[in-house]
């Protein structure tokens, strides 16, 4: 009897990735054949994100997209899942009529499929949320794999909807995070990537303090590990006794993403942010003094409701001063159900725009400069996949997606999920040059 095909699309950030391959994983385990082309499935199940209006549009027009491939012959089926119909369920049950079924981020998967393919149409009820960690079909290279340590969010930005999609915040249990990470790295896994909405705030729930550095220490006792990467710290629990494990844990990349938001105090107490300007400077001193080799990647928000120049201009004067090396800058979106889209002082679109132009400008000119001094120095890396032309390679402080690269000349050949060395002879933008001899 021929397996029915099941084919995946997911969008948006990483978490999003891990709950996809969950799904993936269970319809496996009841007989389903996954495969990695959408078009030839019988089933194609669109994990969508919710986050920004740009994200809800992406994921409807990916459904559309999709639902192009269904017709008579094909009976093509398709499941919408995740954060967008967990925010707006029975509108999209309603109104997007190309999904077959519609559910949320708690759901039975295998019976929806089960029931979409009988020829129902369905919004499936939420299930429970699962606080335990669930095996998964790795979808990234085999050599790195993202490690959800917790769910949900108890921050309460005022820009942001994570709370009322995804729940109030809860850890999973130290001991099945190293098990799986274990179970990862027995399957070829070298490097495994910590996200959450909040890192930095692992165990709070389950231990009655952040208990990151400790998962950290456990992970690092595993043998075939090679990289822990860290990402989404929030900086007011960025604590020495982190930075210091970073800083002499071999196995951690001297790496860690914080997203700021905002530098100017106003502005981040009208975020709702736990931070203030005093505490990020204070933090931001202390890594330039104290662990220059850990490399800082950043997030900043800009236009937010009554941002000033001069408050934008903290912005530029920060990045200028402290050099991170990997910054992302975004528009601020004004999204229903925030209590920043009520604020007064709303900023156009046009002047927001010229304000992310800005700090790319500015953030540019960093990176050409930091670039520059990495030229005929030796770095480790580690092979992503072959371009062609080059290899794409990562140091230790570029992430996967999100970050530059490090292309990669060799006259050998190279095996993706190796680790290599490289001299590094020039620059391209964001993205570094190196060769193998």
């Amino acid at each position: 009897m021929t397996k029915i095909k099941i084919g995946a699309v997911s969008l948006g950030c990483d978490k999003n990735r891990v709950d996809t391959e969950i799904m993936l994983q269970k319809l496996s385990s009841n007989g389903y054949e996954i495969i990695s082309e959408p078009d030839k499935a019988d089933v194609i199940i669109i994990n969508t994100c919710a986050f920004l209006e740009a994200a809800r549009k992406e994921s409807i027009e990916t459904v559309l997209d999709l639902s192009t491939l269904k017709n008579d012959e094909s009976n093509k089926k398709i499941v919408v899942t995740g954060c967008l119909p967990e925010l707006y369920g029975k509108e999209i049950y309603e109104n997007l009529t190309e999904a077959d079924c519609v559910c949320g981020t708690n759901f039975d998967i295998v019976d929806a499929v089960k029931q979409t393919l009988n020829g129902e149409r369905i919004h499936m009820p939420p299930t429970p949320r699962k606080k335990t960690v669930e095996p998964r079909l790795i979808t990234t290279p085999i050599h790195y794999a993202y490690l959800k340590i917790a769910d949900g969010c108890d921050n309460f930005c005022s820009y942001c909807l994570i709370p009322k999609i995804r729940g109030n915040f809860f850890s999973y249990p130290l001991e099945q995070l190293v098990a799986q990470a274990e179970s990862l790295t027995a399957k070829g896994v070298s490097e495994i990537i910590l996200v959450a909405q909040d890192v930095t705030k692992y165990g709070f729930d389950l231990y009655g303090k952040p208990q990151l550095v400790e998962l950290l220490r456990k992970l690092g006792n595993i043998k075939n590990l090679k990289r822990i990467r860290l990402l989404y710290c929030y900086p007011e629990l960025v604590t020495d006794e982190l930075l210091d494990e970073i800083k002499n844990n071999e196995k951690i990349c001297k790496y860690i993403d914080i997203p700021l938001q905002h530098v100017d105090g106003e502005i981040l107490k009208r975020m709702n942010r736990k931070s203030n300007e005093i505490s990020v400077l204070k933090l931001f001193e202390k890594l330039t003094q104290n662990y220059p080799e850990i490399k800082v990647r950043s997030t900043f928000i800009c236009g937010f409701p009554g941002e000033t120049k001069q408050q934008h201009n903290k912005i530029k004067a920060f990045l200028s001063k402290y050099k991170l090396y990997n910054v992302g800058f975004f528009a601020y979106s004004q999204e229903d159900g925030t209590s920043a889209a009520k604020m007064p002082e709303q900023i156009n679109e046009k002047a927001k725009q010229k304000r992310v132009k800005e700090l790319y400008l500015t953030q540019s000119k960093i990176v050409s400069r930091l670039n520059k001094s990495f030229k005929g120095r030796i770095v480790e890396c580690v092979i992503d996949e072959d371009a062609g032309d080059f290899y794409v390679g990562r140091t230790e402080f570029q992430s996967p997606e999100i970050d530059g690269i490090t292309k990669i000349y060799s006259k050998k050949p190279l095996l993706t999920g190796e680790y290599v060395s490289v001299k590094i002879v020039g620059y391209d933008k964001y993205d570094l040059i190196g060769e193998i001899k």
